[in-house]
């Protein structure tokens, strides 16, 4: 029988140099509290069984006083630190899942507005396809330029998909992924190869595809000033 335990994988260590605050933007006020709190309260409201929470260097207990035990996030059962990169990050959260199978949510701290309608989506395709990223289509046309600056080529604006969180995974496909790209992460850079999303893993070191899942236009993720306000709008 299939195990369709859940959990979230909730990202909380960038340092937001983009933001040009002192205050890295997971920890920034939007309304009257903490752009992360918004993500872990709808995670806790979800069908997902358990949060792990994975915060900055040193910032574990700031992060169980001031948002989890404040308010009352009970489904947090862990709080890891991150690393250097997003993908170090989620190796961490990863291996701290304690049941290590089914399924994995892995989602933006930053990105405040995911709702119910878009985690039950992604529940659903991931248990058909095992590997699924919620996204929206482009609305605008997008060009690839070369080195120089210069245009290239235009792809087809109705195969173009920008790439949001939650990205879902069975639990096994996605560990044996990343710890591939752990054991290969030398020699990834060496050919500069980067790693933006979980779905790049999945695409360097499985056959298998991703299947795309819409999510919301407003589904940002908050990195710039710019974003603060657009989100504030939102709210």
């Amino acid at each position: 029988m299939e195990n369709n335990k859940t959990t979230a994988i909730i990202l909380a260590a960038g340092q937001g140099k983009r933001m040009e605050t002192a205050v890295q933007k997971q920890y920034l006020l939007l309304g009257d509290k903490p752009v992360l709190y918004y993500s872990l309260n709808i995670f806790q409201e979800s069908l997902v069984d358990n949060i792990i929470l994975v915060t900055g260097k040193g910032e574990c207990n700031y992060v169980r006083q001031n948002i989890v035990e404040k308010y009352g996030f009970h489904k947090v059962i862990r709080i890891v630190e991150g690393g250097t990169e997003r993908y170090h990050s989620v190796y961490n959260g990863l291996m701290a899942v304690p049941e290590r199978e089914g399924y994995c949510f892995i989602h933006d701290g930053a990105r405040p507005f995911v709702t119910n309608e878009i985690i039950e989506r992604a529940y659903e395709c991931v248990i058909q396809e095992q590997a699924c990223v919620v996204a929206m289509p482009v609305k605008d046309t997008i060009k690839l330029a070369d080195r120089e600056g210069y245009t290239q080529t235009t792809p087809d604006r109705n195969l173009v998909w920008m790439m949001q969180t939650p990205q879902v995974f069975e639990y096994g496909l996605i560990t044996d992924a990343y710890c591939k790209l752990t054991d290969q992460e030398a020699e990834l850079r060496s050919q500069g190869i980067s790693i933006t999303d979980d779905a790049c893993v999945i695409e360097l070191f499985t056959d298998k595809k991703v299947k795309l899942v819409k999510g919301s236009y407003q589904n940002i993720k908050i990195t710039t000033p710019e974003d603060l306000k657009i989100a504030e709008a939102f709210l």
